[in-house]
């Protein structure tokens, strides 16, 4: 036995659900006081295999060692009992509660037959200042920030006696100094003797933060290796199964007559203050236009003003010259309008529809689809068919509900869909989050093909890389103003971000061409 002792062991694991191998005879082993990642694409088997760890689902076949002995985790709560706990991509927590009363629900300390919320209070003080989580435990959680939040759910494992910690994605919401402050947080508590289990998709992340990292493709364990003796290229091609390109692969950009034209919008925020304080850009046939910025500088805000499904108060849009300024949104996407939105479950998919389904939601009304008021079923199979291979999605069949979809494959449909219509403006808010490497360079080539034909393309994102590799011209947005743009070959990540932090205003017209 090494001198290091292994927390984890998981040996021969198998998980199915119907028609599908989850996890194929899954091995990984965690070393005490480490980070240790687990990598692989979308619905490659990382959760599922985590969610097993933590007892939220039984395995069929193999067995899971805790502390070097055998163990049955047969629900959350034995997890926890044996020291295991997880932080959700997606929060459990209860709005209008406080800090405090999220961590002990559950596990609410008594003084006689009063919950003692002054005692929990003070202990969630003390494990917060322990980790350098710098949580108020008073704070209500619809007051806090996602980054905080997140937090919260950090110190609930702690404060239930957690030494293996399970992250699963933890950085998809977060902002770029979050995540920093994310990574610090990870380091005290190693430092501390916990040990984490890291899952992601993100390579940097991975080469900044974890000691080994076990890579996961399609089910199967595919390699274990250490951080320090791996590379980015090496880890992508492991989990995608072949060479994966980082530098986007395009021509230079030759912008003809403008398509989107948007001059002096102002628009509400859901606070009741102005979200967009006259802002102005254009976006031109044949060129992206990036647009960077910190979340909530009127980014969501600007999207449902273009896309029809908010009001603006003054100012003027325009596509080809037509003004399309709070119109419905039917009437936007027949002036040539497509939108690959930001929240793909609430505004890109019905989630209980099915592939092909979804495929129609924004043509099936015409008569191509529609016989009589009638849906003609067997030219939307067909239809279907066509784009689910011409876009790579990976559905057991066009008749799968869309929620059984993968994230990377619900968002090529959502491509195909928009794509399909031929539209002159393309509007893509962060297209790739949540998406792993593979997904990522598919969607940036169909960007870039929207542009070599002639097309509009507003790309808005907070993934800086991705801004600054797709992107013709970067117009940075800050408290719902374009505060300048700049040309992606020269500009860097500090002057991006200064102008995002409202640190610098570039001279000369904020249009920019």
């Amino acid at each position: 036995m090494s001198n290091v002792q292994t927390v984890v062991e998981m040996r021969g694991i198998t998980k199915r659900f119907p028609g599908i191998i989850a996890n194929d005879n899954i091995n990984l082993k965690v070393k005490k006081g480490e980070i240790h990642a687990l990598l692989g694409e979308n619905g490659a088997g990382k959760s599922t295999l985590m969610n097993v760890l933590f007892g939220l689902y039984q395995p069929e076949e193999g067995e899971i060692l805790i502390n070097e002995s055998p163990v049955k985790i047969t629900s959350p709560n034995i997890a926890n009992e044996m020291g295991i706990g997880m932080v959700h991509q997606h929060f459990m927590l209860v709005d209008p509660f406080t800090v405090t009363e999220n961590i002990i629900l559950g596990k609410e300390p008594k003084a006689g037959l009063k919950i003692d919320i002054a005692s929990a209070a003070k202990k969630v003080q003390e494990l917060s200042e322990q980790y350098g989580l710098k949580v108020d435990p008073y704070a209500k959680i619809a007051d806090i920030s996602v980054g905080m939040q997140q937090r919260v759910e950090i110190l609930k494992t702690l404060y239930r006696g957690a030494d293996i910690l399970i992250f699963d994605e933890p950085t998809a919401v977060l902002t770029p100094q979050e995540i920093l402050e994310l990574i610090d947080i990870m380091h005290n508590l190693v430092k501390e003797g916990k040990t984490i289990i890291l899952i992601t998709h993100k390579l940097k992340e991975i080469m900044a933060v974890c000691d080994s990292v076990t890579i996961i493709r399609r089910g199967k364990t595919i390699d274990t290796l250490t951080v320090k003796e791996t590379n980015i290229n090496e880890l992508a091609s492991k989990m995608v199964g072949r060479e994966v390109t980082f530098t986007v692969d395009k021509t230079e950009a030759s912008p003809k007559q403008t398509i989107l034209s948007v001059n002096n919008v102002t628009a509400m925020g859901n606070r009741g203050v102005n979200a967009l304080n006259g802002i102005s850009f254009e976006v031109k046939a044949g060129e992206i236009l990036g647009i960077a910025g910190v979340d909530g500088n009127g980014q969501s805000e600007l999207i449902e003003v273009l896309t029809g499904l908010q009001k603006a108060q003054s100012g003027s849009v325009t596509i080809n010259g037509k003004e399309i300024m709070n119109k419905t949104p039917r009437y936007i996407s027949e002036e040539g309008l497509a939108n690959i939105p930001e929240d793909r479950h609430k505004r890109g998919l019905v989630l209980d529809f099915s592939v092909a389904e979804n495929l129609v939601l924004k043509s099936y009304y015409m008569d191509e689809y529609n016989k009589k008021g009638f849906l003609d079923y067997d030219k939307i199979n067909v239809h279907a068919t066509k784009l689910i291979e011409e876009f790579d999605v990976r559905t057991p069949s066009i008749h799968t509900l869309a929620r059984a979809l993968s994230g990377g494959n619900q968002q090529k449909g959502i491509i195909a869909r928009e794509v399909d219509g031929d539209p002159d403006l393309l509007i893509a808010a962060q297209p790739t989050r949540g998406l792993d490497v593979g997904a990522i360079e598919f969607i940036h080539k169909r960007l870039i093909e929207q542009r070599d034909k002639g097309k509009a393309v507003l790309l808005i994102s907070f993934e800086l890389d991705e801004i600054r590799n797709v992107s013709d011209r970067i117009a940075v947005i800050y408290e719902g103003q374009i505060v300048g743009v700049v040309d992606p070959k020269t500009t860097n990540e500090e002057e991006l971000g200064l102008m995002m932090s409202g640190g610098k205003r570039m001279q000369g017209g904020t249009q920019g061409e």
